[in-house]
């Protein structure tokens, strides 16, 4: 029992960190968009 839920912790710590991820890419694309139309 401890194991499953160590294990789902781990899998829900690894979906916010590839979210972050996500989120960094998409204000780099908005930056770099931004600064394209200036």
């Amino acid at each position: 029992m401890l194991g499953a839920s160590g294990a789902m912790l781990t899998a829900c710590n690894t979906t916010e960190g590839v979210g972050e991820d996500i989120e960094a890419a998409g204000d780099a694309i908005s930056d770099t968009a931004r600064d394209a139309k200036d």
